[in-house]
């Protein structure tokens, strides 16, 4: 279990620097509470992003984005509405990212990003 999390934490690590170059400011990464975790929020300008984060050694389970889920997306949706209350924030301007990453062994890692999944 601790090489998947290994995984996991250097998909986050690609994917918020993946993002932070295409102009976004991180502004959390892992936030918890009693209904789950959020992998990374962000502003993209005034909006508020919540990321989920895929990362795969290899293809054999399927590419990333094939875990997300109708339910996943709908339990983002309560998470980001539980960050905003958190925070004392309006969600105002809000939407839900995902991004891939694809880490094979001795390769550059590629990263795919999806606006708007939900």
């Amino acid at each position: 279990m601790a090489r998947k999390d290994e995984l996991g934490r250097l998909g986050e690590r690609i994917a918020a620097e993946h993002l932070e170059a295409r102009g976004m400011r991180v502004l959390e990464r892992n936030w918890r509470c009693r209904s789950g975790e959020l992998d990374l929020v962000a502003l993209d300008g005034d909006e508020t992003v919540f990321v989920e984060v895929k990362t795969r050694s290899g293809l054999g389970y399927g590419h990333p984005f094939e875990a997300i889920t109708a339910r996943k997306v709908a339990r983002l949706r309560a998470l980001a509405s539980a960050w905003a209350e958190a925070h004392e924030r309006p969600l105002g301007r809000a939407r839900l990212d995902a991004v891939a990453v694809l880490a094979l062994p001795g390769e550059d890692p590629v990263v795919e990003h999806l606006r708007g999944i939900g």
